[in-house]
């Protein structure tokens, strides 16, 4: 826990717009940007495909999978654009 009156980067990254759930148009790819910087992916009926961190710079997103895998993504007028994807925000 911060002392009183310090953000950490968990406080920033609750407070972030683009924490919480995004999904495809038809639900199949869900990825879940976590407020400590990490990410769970599920594809299909498996819910933990992907697991790993990420760093949001901007509009910019880099992804860092525990397997070593990386990819990137951009955010475009609300819109997740990953990996030839295009990923909704879950309301």
């Amino acid at each position: 826990m911060a002392p009183l009156g310090v953000t950490t980067t968990e406080d920033q990254m609750n407070n972030h717009p683009y924490v919480g759930m995004w999904v495809t148009a038809d639900r199949t790819i869900r990825h879940e940007l976590l407020a400590d910087g990490r990410y769970v992916e599920a594809r299909g009926k498996r819910e933990r495909a992907y697991l790993g961190r990420y760093l949001v710079t901007g509009n910019h997103i880099d992804y860092w999978d525990d397997t070593g895998f990386t990819a990137d993504g951009e955010f475009i007028d609300g819109i997740l654009h990953h990996a030839g994807m295009i990923l909704y925000r879950d309301r």
